[in-house]
């Protein structure tokens, strides 16, 4: 396939620049496939996580082929969590390591459980749905999901869901289905794509029709891959997407098989052909393309069809039982050492003190950056996950409370001084709240230091906020703690002290 009139490669970084020369060291691109002059086509996975995909493709155009080598290209990266209502992903465990949970095994409650562990254990899962009716996979699906949603927020990891067949679990419109069964399953899904990416959650979904997919579901996709696609209002849409004039969403018709228009902040920032790559894994045993008949005579094969067609009525046997599903427990000691799986094992043994002390590093390097003190504590926390990941480091990671107690540490610049004097220091915050030890700790570094007017621009920066108004209200909320001690002259100059630390200033 030549390359589109309309889609002009996007001017893209040198390899040099993508590829660390670190071996140890792993960025997050992926190569997706190739253009037409054989250039590949890089994926930015952790841009994906904060903007979503939408993937769109008629029946054969490469759409499963597609999230497969999205799947697989991704597998050491992130967690992943696959919603199949058609059970073309299970053969992504022999490989990979993912979990495969069956659907029809399992009760609503049992469900919603092993969605939680699943969050908790950062397992990559696939939830096969093949074995339920179209609405029993609805539901269920929907349950999963919720769940998954409203973990707990130290179960925050981000993880990518990808949802096979959207316009299943998120309607357009009500169909045959239930109406508590389609607000259910559109509540879940609007969840997912909207409010997501807040509790690390970052959707892929995948549709034949765009057309029958809740627009707001589909809006919130910054990320989309239009595969080949025939009826004229999902052309359009899809040109909308695209930016295209609606003249050239006929050009979607000419999409061969595999090849897909891509755009978006994560991929390209104009549209761009792109031809998939190879995949691994393959779907279950199933035949396609053409096969040569039988050579046997009409006559003979009327009579393999219809002799003694009684008796095998008579002595049918039942149809075999279902196999008995694991027990809960059992999957979830598999989602539990599934945490440890590696894509690829090792050759060689992790240094874990050269692991904790980069973790260390990282942490300082972050509490530095400018503008990251304004961010939620949950999105501070993955970006440290993410750069470990991309990194590569294997050990024990600290958990999102130790977490902010060292990047308040970092960021109030604690590190400098001596290990007793920190471990004073830090005697005195036991009694503070999370979200104000940053501050406190930018204050009782100044009382060491003999400083009695606190830096309030730093203050501001600790605390995350540029409003005078709330430093104000801070320094009130930890005098009444008994915490600080502040006096304010009539030049309206404040003195700030910390109660406890003078002696050991003095000595």
């Amino acid at each position: 396939m030549t390359q589109c009139d309309w889609a002009k490669p996007p001017r893209r970084c040198s390899p040099l620049r993508i590829r660390l020369a670190n071996p140890l060291l792993v960025t997050a691109q992926i190569t997706i496939g190739h253009e037409s002059s054989g250039k590949p086509v890089e994926f930015d996975i952790e841009e994906l996580l904060a903007t979503r995909l939408l993937v769109q493709g008629n029946s054969g155009s490469g759409k499963s082929h597609l999230l497969r080598r999205l799947l697989e290209e991704s597998a050491g990266m992130v967690q992943q969590v696959v919603i199949d209502p058609e059970g073309d992903f299970p053969s992504l465990a022999d490989k990979f390591g993912h979990v495969v949970i069956d659907g029809a095994a399992y009760s609503p409650g049992e469900i919603e459980a092993l969605a939680r562990r699943i969050r908790e254990h950062r397992a990559s899962v696939v939830l096969d749905l093949d074995g339920l009716e179209v609405e029993q996979q609805i539901r269920c699906a929907a349950q999963f999901l919720t769940a998954l949603f409203d973990a707990p927020r130290e179960h925050w990891y981000p993880a990518l869901v990808v949802v096979d067949e959207a316009q299943m679990f998120a309607p357009a419109a009500a169909g045959e289905m239930a109406e508590d069964t389609r607000r259910m399953t559109l509540a879940a899904m609007t969840n997912l794509m909207c409010r997501g990416r807040k509790r690390g959650l970052a959707g892929v979904v995948a549709t034949q029709r765009l057309a029958k997919l809740a627009k707001n579901v589909a809006a919130e996709a910054s990320n989309f891959l239009m595969g080949r696609t025939f009826l004229d209002i999902d052309m359009i849409r899809a040109a909308d997407l695209l930016g295209m004039e609606r003249r050239q969403a006929e050009r979607i018709r000419e999409l061969e098989r595999g090849h897909f228009l891509a755009l978006g902040p994560a991929i390209t920032r104009l549209p761009l052909a792109v031809k998939i790559g190879p995949v691994k894994t393959g779907h279950q045993a199933r035949s396609e393309g053409l096969m040569a008949l039988p050579d046997t005579a009409p006559a003979d094969m009327a009579a393999l069809l219809t002799t003694d067609l009684a008796a095998d009525v008579a002595k049918a046997p039942p149809p075999p039982a279902p196999p008995p599903a694991p027990p809960v427990d059992e999957i979830e000691d598999s989602i539990a050492r599934a945490e440890e799986r590696q894509v690829e094992p090792r050759a060689e043994p992790v240094d874990t003190t050269v692991v904790a002390t980069r973790i260390a590093q990282i942490i300082s390097e972050l509490a530095q950056e400018e503008g990251i003190a304004f961010q939620s504590a949950s999105a501070q926390y993955q970006t440290f996950l993410t750069r470990c990941r991309r990194e590569r480091l294997i050990g024990p990671m600290p958990d999102m409370r130790a977490f902010r107690r060292r990047f308040a540490v970092a960021g109030a610049g604690l590190e400098e001084l001596d290990e007793g004097l920190q471990a004073r220091i830090m005697q005195l915050a036991g009694a503070v709240e999370e979200d104000l030890l940053g501050p406190f700790l930018v204050i009782a570094k100044a009382a060491h230091a003999g400083e009695t007017q606190v830096d309030e621009a730093e203050l501001a920066r600790a605390y995350g906020t540029s409003s005078p108004g709330r430093i104000r209200r801070l320094l009130d909320h930890l005098e009444r703690q008994g915490l600080v001690v502040v006096r304010e002259d009539f030049g309206g100059d404040r003195t700030v002290m910390v109660p406890g630390l003078e002696p050991l200033a003095e000595g």
